[in-house]
């Protein structure tokens, strides 16, 4: 995979020139893509900025968030040749930063449930995750070193785990949503897909104008909490493996490492996290489903109708349980710094038809939580299996900095 701190690190000492950088990912797409097909569309001869921390960053963008060089069609026939005239707020921020956007990446169709064409770079014959398939995908293969993707469920962590890159779902609205087609306001979540830890720190750090988010170390190896979401139901034992592997590599790098028992309404709102889900989704996309039903992909299409008859009063029941988790988990992090957690119920699932199961990601969403991906273990077939660090809300710089800890202590 390519680094975008060895990069960086690279073009800063002029070892390496902003230009020479985006060559690479544009040589390397040129190789690969054909095998994968992560991009849904391309740059016609991107260049390098001159300048920006993020200067000579290939980026590729889901195809859910606006571009206004390259249409933004959702992964849906009602869409097909859509063109923005403007970037999405976080396009922006990475053009600002000096990134390079080089493609759309592939999307489930309104980045829901109907699979994409991409292929697992580390298996073919296993899904790549969804919804942000193509994002993750195009990272894994070495193509480029930092996509956007989004997560509603578990379109970030998931595909992350299963396509072994590192990842993070920042806090709720750290990044806008601003030029982001919704699903869910109250879930919708921007997050970055990059080969490793650092990667992941220095992008976010240079779209948001915050250094802490990079260069915040922690004083002491961390407190962590194990959560096994048990309420989840069962975990296949590869992601067993990656948890305890992960685990034990924390103790022996000096953490203090302990099961951490959380609130019963916390399992309520993993309960209900699908009614607020599916509930703003009838509102978001009600001219799509009023005026093109019928072209609106299969699965999603199925899910809607049946969930059409969700009433706001369950809506806002499940936002106060939401409201009440949130309290909770933070009240339950008191003795610890960050929760280790799985990131999927196993490795990549055999087979292209679905994307996988989002239910160890949900809650962290609904709680809005920063959620970082770590590349833990590699199950049979040579597929990578993650597991997940979690903060409280707002703490983004010290999930990095745990999770950058765990990174490090699982390579000795």
């Amino acid at each position: 995979m390519i680094s975008v701190s060895d990069l960086k690190r690279r073009i800063d000492h002029g070892e390496l020139s902003p230009d020479a950088a985006l060559a690479q990912s544009l040589e390397a797409i040129e190789i690969q893509e054909k095998a994968i097909g992560a991009f849904v569309h391309r740059a016609k001869a991107p260049r390098a900025a001159g300048a920006g921390p993020l200067r000579g960053i290939a980026v590729g963008i889901k195809d859910i968030i606006d571009t206004s060089d390259l249409p933004t069609e959702m992964g849906s026939s009602i869409y097909r040749g859509w063109q923005p005239r403007a970037d999405a707020s976080v396009v922006m921020m990475l053009k600002r930063a000096g990134a390079t956007i080089v493609g759309k990446t592939t999307t489930t169709t309104f980045a829901a449930l109907d699979p994409t064409a991409t292929l697992n770079p580390r298996n073919h014959g296993h899904t790549p995750g969804g919804s942000s398939a193509g994002s993750a995908a195009a990272v894994a293969a070495g193509m480029i070193p930092l996509a956007l993707g989004t997560q509603t469920a578990g379109s970030v962590i998931r595909p992350a785990s299963f396509c072994g890159v590192a990842a993070i779902k920042p806090s709720y609205r750290l990044l806008p949503t601003v030029g982001v087609k919704c699903y869910s306001w109250t879930l919708d979540t921007v997050g970055l897909f990059a080969a490793g830890v650092e990667d992941l720190a220095l992008a976010l750090s240079a779209m948001t104008g915050r250094p802490d988010l990079a260069s915040d170390p922690l004083a002491k190896p961390p407190r962590i909490g194990v959560v096994t979401q048990d309420f989840a139901s069962s975990v296949e034992a590869a992601s067993d493996a990656a948890l305890r592997i992960a685990a034990a590599a924390a103790e022996r790098a000096g953490a203090t490492v302990r099961a951490l028992k959380l609130a019963d309404v916390v399992a309520e709102a993993w309960q209900i996290q699908p009614i607020i889900q599916d509930f703003e989704a009838h509102r978001a996309l009600v001219w799509e489903y009023a005026t093109h039903h019928d072209e609106i992909a299969p699965k999603l299409r199925s899910k809607m109708d049946e969930t059409a008859g969700l009433s706001p009063s369950a809506h806002a029941e499940a936002l106060e349980i939401g409201n009440r988790a949130r309290a909770a988990f933070g009240d339950a992090l008191s003795d610890v710094d960050v929760v280790l957690t799985y990131s999927a119920p196993g490795a990549a699932t055999k087979g292209l038809a679905s994307t996988g199961d989002p239910r160890f990601n949900r809650l962290w969403t609904l709680l809005g939580t920063p959620c970082v991906n770590v590349p833990a273990d590699v199950a049979d077939g040579g597929l990578p299996v993650g597991v997940q660090i979690v903060a409280r809300f707002g703490e983004d710089a010290k999930a990095l900095a745990a999770a950058r800890f765990l990174e490090g202590a699982l390579r000795i």
